[in-house]
Formats: C-alpha cells, structure tokens, sequence
C-alpha cells in the first residue's frame, strides 16, 4: 500500500494531520470519512527510493527497463517462505534471494528491502515502498503473517494465490492467440492486397477507358488511395485516438465507464466477470485463512479485483459489516453476485467456514472461465475466417465489377455490328 498524508477537519472544526497507508486516495478519503472528517488535502508520499543515492537511482532508473513477473513473485515468495521455514534470518533470506533472482528490477528491490530490515524496518512497511511490485494483498499477507508469527505459512499460501492466479492468466493467453494470429495475418492479407493489387487494377481501368465505376470499385480505390497517399494521417488519427482513450482511462471517470464496458460488452464481458469474480473468491479466502481482519481484508480485495465497479460494491459490503450485517445482504443488492455465491457465502457465515466456502466458489468460477474460454475460441476461429473471407470476396468482386461492364459493352457492340451487316 501507498502512504499517504492527509489534512482534515473533524466534527468541531479542529484541523488534524497524518498519515495513513491506503490502496489509493479514494479509499483514504472513504476511511477518514467513516470516522467523521472531512478530508481538505491528500498527498502520497515519495517512496524511498526517491531519496536514494546518485548510483543507486541509475541502477533503478535500468532497472525501470524490466519488469517483475507473477512468476517472478511467485518464485520469491516459495524460496523465502522454504528459508524462514528452515529458521534463517530475514537479512540472510533476502541476501540469498537476491542472488537466485534472475530479474534485474526485482533484484535491486531486493537490496534496498534488505538494507531497510537490517536498519530495523518491518519487512511490510519496506514492501510498501513499491506499490508497483508488490500488490495490497502481499503486503496485507506479509503484515499479518508478521503480526501472527506465521510469515513462512502466509508466504506459501501467497504463493500459492499467485501461482494459481498466473495459471488463469495463462489460459486466458493461450486461449486467446490463436484467435489474434488469424486476426494479424488477416488485416495484413487485407493491407497487402488494398496496398499492391489495387492500383495495379486501377491503372488497368485507366487504360481501358472506364471513367465511371461502380459504388464498390470507388469506396475500394479510395481505400486504397488512403492507405498508399496518406498512410501517415492513419497512424496519426490512430496514435491520437489511442491517447486519447488512454488519457481518459486514467481518469476516476474514465477508469469507470472502462470497468462497466467490460462488464457489459457481449460475450467478453460475461468472461471477465466471472475472472472477476474467481479473483475476488481466491483473494478473500487468501486473506481469511491467513487471520487478517475482514474489514482489512474487505478493503485489499475492493482494489485486488481489477474493477472499480464491483470494488465499489465490496466496499460497500465492508461498510455494512462495520454496521454488524453480513456479507451477503450488500453484494446480492448489487447484482455483480450470482445468487450461487451469495449463498455460499452465507453459508460459509454460518458454519464458520467461509475461507473453504469462497475457496470452492474460485475452483468453480476457474473452471467455468476455463470452459468459457474454450467455447470462445472454438467460435472465434471460424468468425475470423469468414470475415476474412467476406472482406476478401467483396475485394475481389469490387476489382471485377468493371471488367465485367467492359465485357458486356463489347459484347453489345458485336451484336449490334453483327445486327448491321445481316
């Protein structure tokens, strides 16, 4: 979790001032809000390696170049879990794992974690100084298997989580690259022929006299003329658009209407909520059996779901569990929850059992976006080769259309001339 240092002013009006550690500012300003403040400025602290050495910033500003992949983590957390098992020192663990690691930027992370712990700071405050490595639930995790004296069981069930969730996203990759391959290939079959072929027809129809040609034949020459005389303006309109909608996701508003797209666009959007829906399952059960709060572990889920909307949703369960409600009441309300889930949860309330109950609704929802993604690609193949198919029959049918006018005027013209002489 980022830090945070916020102005406010509470129910009498006195201003108060501090820090606070949040997944964002929105959740900081909701918390601070639930304890009667009103928040007057919010402001994230700089990291430390923000402080760090002319050298030390070099070798981060390389080490910007490469990333940390779940394998990575997942790989991290299994090794260090194995040492602190075994009773090694931190400082030894991580001096160990800094060797192991074969990615540059996590190996530099490393190193400035170690030094931090061996200055005496908690591992989870160091791990919070990277937001963009280390997600809310590892640092969530880590910090109650500190508290609890059970870091090297909450590093195996992290690794766990990560590794189970690095398997979903590569069956989503795999299932998916057959389909974008044929998608490639077709737009640069489709480019090749506008781009090549084309012309060479149209100057074809020049020499032949065609002056007028069919409305197929001139919205094909035109695209033609496009992509050969102003390829540049394409990848102009393209590149802007592009920022565009990048600058505008970035934005509270912006990031909101792209989370309910993708919950509402046909097909992909039943997809992504039930990975939404695995994700949220997995995380929550994570966090329970590990023995953090429910309230703090409502909060890392609201922001480990990868959207706002049903974040939003979670955050408003949590709101009502302070309230003395349970779970279920505010995420059937929402609609985002199947019944299915909302009653095994409820029944996971009951009995006391709600880390298995949700950890069988995320092997259900897994499978079921496995299946899915299966299904999807088995209809995605032939949808791309027809379209390919009806994009190249109307390329072909527009580049024939005046040679066929040309054909019947000439056959006209014999019959007429044979008409003549007889």
């Amino acid at each position: 979790m980022a830090v945070y240092s916020y102005v406010a002013k509470d129910a009498l009006g006195k201003i108060v001032k501090g820090q606070s550690e949040a997944e964002n500012e929105q959740m900081l300003v909701r918390r601070l809000r639930e304890k009667g403040y009103w928040v007057q400025k919010v402001v994230q602290e700089q990291a430390a390696e923000t402080f760090a050495a002319p050298a030390q910033r070099r070798q981060f500003n390389i080490a910007l170049f490469s990333r940390v992949s779940g394998k990575d983590l997942a790989t991290f957390c299994r090794q260090f879990a194995t040492m602190v098992d075994a009773g090694v020192s931190l400082v030894r663990c991580l001096a160990v794992l800094e060797e192991q690691t074969t990615s540059y930027r996590l190996k530099q992370i490393i190193r400035d974690i170690q030094a931090s712990v061996e200055a005496g700071e908690t591992l989870s405050r160091t791990l919070s100084k990277y937001p963009g490595v280390f997600s809310p639930l590892f640092i969530g995790l880590v910090r109650a298997g500190e508290v609890g004296g059970v870091l090297d069981e909450t590093l195996n069930r992290l690794a766990g989580f990560l590794e189970e969730d690095q398997k979903l996203r590569r069956r989503v990759k795999a299932s998916m690259t057959y389909p974008i391959m044929v998608l490639v290939a077709a737009t640069g079959i489709v480019i090749g022929l506008v781009t090549f072929i084309v012309p060479k027809f149209f100057e074809t129809f020049k020499e032949l006299g065609i002056k007028e040609l069919p409305l197929p034949t001139q919205i094909l020459v035109n695209a033609s003329n496009l992509l050969v005389h102003r390829w540049w303006l394409i990848i102009v309109v393209v590149v802007l658009l592009v920022v565009a909608i990048q600058r505008y996701v970035r934005t509270r508003v912006g990031r909101r209407h792209y989370d309910w797209l993708k919950l509402k666009t046909p097909v992909f959007g039943k997809l992504n909520h039930k990975i939404i829906l695995a994700r949220f399952s997995r995380t929550l059960a994570t966090l329970m059996v590990s023995g953090v709060p429910i309230l703090q572990a409502m909060e890392t889920v609201a922001g480990a779901v990868g959207n706002e909307i049903v974040g939003d949703v979670v955050l408003e369960a949590r709101a009502a569990i302070r309230e003395g409600e349970r779970i279920g009441e505010p995420l059937a309300e929402s609609g985002y929850f199947p019944p299915m889930v909302v009653q095994m949860i409820a029944i996971g309330e009951e009995t006391g059992s709600l880390d298995a109950m949700l950890t069988k609704v995320a092997d259900f929802y897994e499978s079921e976006v496995e299946s899915t993604l299966q299904s999807l690609t088995s209809a995605l193949e032939p949808l791309l080769i027809l379209c390919l198919g009806g994009i190249v029959g109307f390329i072909v049918i527009s580049l024939y259309l005046p040679l066929v006018s040309v054909i019947n005027t000439l056959a006209g013209g014999s019959e007429q001339g044979i008409g003549a002489q007889e």
